[in-house]
């Protein structure tokens, strides 16, 4: 499979940092940000890869050479003039005959490209778009998908947006069909001409992804894996950083994975006894300061619930994810964000009016049996040997033990819990600390 890098860009808003070298050749741990990008893939196998120049080319072109000396094959599109962000893609549909691979230069990231395109593979769609949490999604370009993960709507930060919404963030990194660039309506021959007085160009998102949007074509693949701009000063340390703590390639799921497993009611929310309605979600204090803590520590947030309500005919499936897109809209709103979110419907009690029966049942994924917990495992590669489960009940801390989890209680009861706390941030703090001392 071919891959094309996009490295034409003037990167003005990180040129404090660097101005007479384009961006991608800004260095992190001694390398330019773009040999880190080539060697993510080379591992795994992409060595045929076309880059996309036109900023200051020759200086990417001139340390890359053909990329027999980095274990890959690179050719190069340059271009002379502004095609828009995907004119260079149209020019070399020729070369594109199959599925590829579609990156940011400027972008820093570790992931799992082989889990990436088998996904794409499933689906069989046009496009597939790697998608994730971030810390700032009130100001992100946010994906709307139906539950088989096709894209329905693409709302950019500068759209307005439902009060509630999924913290699924557009990462700029695609695999792509080359039959997507044959319906934007714009051939190869007419990129870079003049028409009406003015150039022809192309844009990405805007004529050739975002039309894709309730087609059924375009998925979204959602990783909690690492993938970050560092095209401002600030997110450049901030990246930086996280090279020198390793966390960019621990977060590849090649590799297996932290968690902190959380409860829900109880422990993120206020508890209200069987919540039913939406207005009734309330963040406890110190709860989005609990998950951030999570998110900086290179351990994945996973919240694991039991939804009675669901079976019990309360809450609709609808009703409840609108509530979960609440409890992600308020932790955004405070730089935080989940990595997963698993729950039970299922309800083992019946006969009372209005249930689902199909859904009263006696399962493997209720709490304090461990199927949520071995689902998230599977899904998301994670040790749950190093993993840690938190809740404010009995269900809780069986359940983390009965998946291998340590276990740490929100309340004062013994239940054989390896921690105490009376809050989910005191809780946090105690499982990092324990974790930093038994990592010295």
């Amino acid at each position: 499979m071919k891959t094309v890098i996009m490295a034409g860009g003037r990167g003005t808003r990180i040129s404090s940092v660097a101005s007479d070298i384009p961006k991608p050749m800004i260095r992190i741990e001694g390398k330019p940000v773009l040999e880190h990008e080539i060697a993510c893939l080379r591992e795994q196998g992409f060595t045929d890869i076309i880059i996309t120049v036109s900023h200051l080319a020759e200086h990417i072109m001139n340390y890359f050479g053909d990329g027999s000396s980095f274990g890959v094959n690179i050719e190069y599109f340059v271009e002379e003039q502004p095609l828009g962000n995907a004119g260079a893609l149209l020019k070399l549909r020729p070369q594109l005959t199959e599925d590829f691979l579609l990156l940011n230069a400027d972008a820093v990231f570790d992931i799992d490209f082989n889990r990436f395109v088998a996904y794409h593979r499933e689906k069989g769609g046009l496009v597939t778009l790697f998608t994730h949490p971030n810390s700032h999604p009130y100001d992100s370009g946010l994906l709307i998908a139906d539950d088989s993960g096709a894209a329905e709507k693409w709302l950019t930060k500068e759209e307005s947006r439902p009060q509630w919404y999924r913290n699924r963030v557009n990462a700029g990194l695609h695999v792509i069909s080359p039959l997507a660039l044959d319906m934007c309506g714009i051939s190869a021959d007419e990129v870079g001409t003049e028409r009406d007085g003015k150039t022809v160009k192309v844009d990405l998102d805007r004529q050739i992804l975002k039309p894709l949007c309730g087609s059924g074509k375009m998925f979204c693949y959602d990783s909690p894996e690492y993938v970050k701009d560092m095209g401002t000063p600030d997110r450049y340390e901030a990246v930086c950083a996280d090279f020198a703590a390793g966390r960019v390639s621990a977060r590849n799921l090649k590799h297996k994975q932290r968690a902190v497993f959380l409860d829900r009611d109880g422990t993120i929310n206020k508890y209200v006894g069987f919540l039913r309605d939406i207005e009734q979600f309330e963040l406890l204090d110190g709860a989005a300061e609990a998950v951030r803590r999570i998110n900086t520590s290179g351990f994945l947030a996973v919240v694991v619930t039991n939804q009675p309500v669901i079976a019990r005919g309360e809450v609709t499936f609808g009703e409840l994810s609108e509530i979960h897109n609440k409890m992600e809209t308020l932790l955004g709103q405070e730089g935080a964000y989940l990595d997963g979110i698993y729950y039970c419907p299922h309800h083992p009690h019946k006969g009372y009016e209005g249930e689902v029966p199909e859904l009263k049942t006696d399962c493997s994924c209720r709490k304090p049996k461990a199927g949520m917990l071995l689902k998230a495992a599977e899904e998301l590669n994670i040790d749950l040997s190093r993993s840690w489960m938190a809740g404010d009940g009995e269900n809780d801390i069986l359940a983390g033990k009965n998946a291998g989890c340590r276990t740490a209680l929100i309340g004062s009861e013994d239940l054989g819990q390896d921690i105490t706390a009376d809050s989910l941030l005191a809780a946090v703090e105690r499982i990092l600390s324990e974790e930093q001392e038994e990592n010295k």
